[in-house]
């Protein structure tokens, strides 16, 4: 007998295209099979009953791109830039045990589900190099808490000090000495870890797939980048790349490679619809149309942008010019939150600032259209997540309409995206399964949760002092490095488009 649900009384906002309207819905076998008029479906017998009277039901978010070891990484990333916290990564996230990677996972999907967000794009770190226990320890984590994920091994052959040798040679003694020790992890290590994890994956990859992450072009080899492609494809995993986070980046970028950062990729065979590239704040025209043409998505991070000083990713020239757009928390470190609703808030405001042409403002329509039908597609589920239709998943969230900001209700699509937070949250479904009710986490202990996280942060913070103390002497070599470079005039800077 197949597993029937109905949803019934609530106000329903199907996608960022729709206006929201009355309606129930028919759930079976964990997708949406039917939307229709209130009580159509009255006369099934035997369905379960989920009351949304007074709610708001809206498809979950999908996070299109973060950090799962972010979690356990809360409160340590100081007002620094993006160099200056990768320079610190080691230390705040080294150190991690099987235990310590699957608690930090479980820390982000619980935040996350708790925030109305269903599925999540992970680029994960383990360090020195990625292991298949510790991607199956993560998996395991997310199994079990009852959220969708895309598992992908950060990795790199090239320490910030190879993708920068300027900024090792502008250190003082003994910090140069120090910085220089560094390592980066053996390449074909990290592809037969990938390699035999895909071979073998014991998860299911409806629910919880492998994906690969070169983490950023400047910090790969050539070979190396190939050698994740040809993975990708084999597999079929879903990729996906930083890029062009930061205008040191595009700086030495074009310094290195004689172009862009998006041209190179292209001249390794990088591009495809598999293929997601975080942030691409330093891109031009003939960058985004590269991008666009080859059906890669971009995923844009305003919260961590501008947390780490990265800027403004140039969002409404890429939907002008045809590149799919969607949303990520980016890492709790780097971001402070997993809340998707602050994200496509910020989304929609940034595109203001940067220029008094209404017409090409982000709507709130398109802000959440990024932040769930986009974002699918980055994790290759873009055609069962991201809506409430029939045959897509049944991962739904229900808000409470006697919250504040939605009284008076005049628009429910525009006071969800400009007003929303999280705390309206009563209900979140994934595959029809009820994970969070009123508020209430149901897969997890989140009082254990709690102290367990306390715990492990003390530990891990005690074992990595010495890398914290560096990392803190380096901060402002690293910064001045910077600025100087942020000086420079460079070709790119001639190619910028207006936002």
């Amino acid at each position: 007998m197949s597993d029937r649900l109905i949803i019934h009384g609530g106000l329903v906002l199907a996608d960022g295209e729709s206006q929201a309207r009355l309606a129930d819905l028919l759930i079976e076998d964990g997708a949406l099979r039917e939307i229709g008029p209130p009580g159509q479906f009255d006369t099934i017998e035997g369905a379960r009953q989920l009351d949304a009277t007074d709610r708001l039901v809206m498809p979950a978010w999908v996070n299109g791109h973060t950090h799962a070891h972010g979690g356990l990484g809360r409160g340590a990333v100081a007002d620094t830039g993006l160099e200056g916290f990768l320079a610190a990564s080691p230390s705040i996230n080294g150190q991690r045990g099987l235990a310590d990677l699957a608690l930090s996972a479980t820390l982000t999907a619980a935040e996350l589900l708790k925030k109305g967000c269903t599925a999540l794009f992970d680029m994960t770190s383990e360090f020195p190099r990625p292991t298949v226990a510790g991607l199956h320890a993560v998996a395991r984590a997310y199994d079990t808490i009852g959220i969708r994920a895309v598992v992908a091994p950060m990795m790199a052959d090239r320490t910030l000090y190879q993708a920068y040798p300027e900024l090792l040679d502008s250190l003082p003694e003994p910090l140069k000495a120090q910085a220089a020790q560094a390592r980066a992890a053996d390449p074909q290590a990290c592809l037969s870890t990938v390699r035999a994890a895909a071979q073998d994956w014991p998860f299911d990859a409806n629910r919880v797939r492998l994906g690969i992450a070169p983490t950023i072009p400047l910090h790969c080899s050539d070979a190396f980048m190939q050698g994740c492609a040809q993975l990708s494809a084999e597999f079929g995993l879903p990729m996906q790349i930083h890029l062009a986070e930061s205008q040191q980046q595009a700086v030495f970028g074009e310094q290195r490679y004689g172009m862009s950062l998006v041209s190179h990729l292209n001249r390794l065979g990088m591009l495809s619809e598999r293929l997601s590239v975080a942030h691409s704040i330093w891109i031009g025209d003939n960058d985004i149309d590269q991008l666009a043409q080859a059906g890669v998505t971009a995923i844009h991070n305003p919260l961590s942008n501008l947390r780490l000083g990265s800027g403004v990713a140039p969002v409404r020239r890429m939907a002008e010019r045809g590149l799919r757009v969607g949303l990520g928390s980016d890492g709790a470190n780097t971001s402070d939150t997993q809340n998707l609703f602050e994200v496509a808030r910020l989304a929609a405001y940034l595109s203001r600032i940067v220029g008094s042409d209404e017409a090409r403002w982000i709507t709130a329509s398109e802000a959440l259209h990024m932040g769930t039908a986009n974002s699918a597609h980055a994790l290759g589920w873009g055609d069962r997540l991201g809506r409430l239709a029939p045959g897509y998943q049944a991962d739904i969230v229900l808000l409470d309409l006697a919250q504040p900001i939605y009284v008076p209700l005049r628009d429910a699509l525009r006071q969800l995206v400009h007003g929303e937070n999280g705390a309206a949250v009563t209900h979140v479904l994934v595959a029809g399964r009820v994970v969070v009710e009123y508020g209430r986490l149901l897969t997890v202990d989140e009082s254990a949760l709690r102290r367990q996280a306390q715990a492990a942060a003390e530990r891990l913070d005690a074992l990595n002092a010495e890398g914290r103390h560096l990392a803190q002497a380096l901060r402002p070599w690293i910064g001045a490095f910077c600025c100087g470079i942020g000086q420079r005039p460079f070709h790119l800077q001639r190619r910028l488009p207006t936002h």
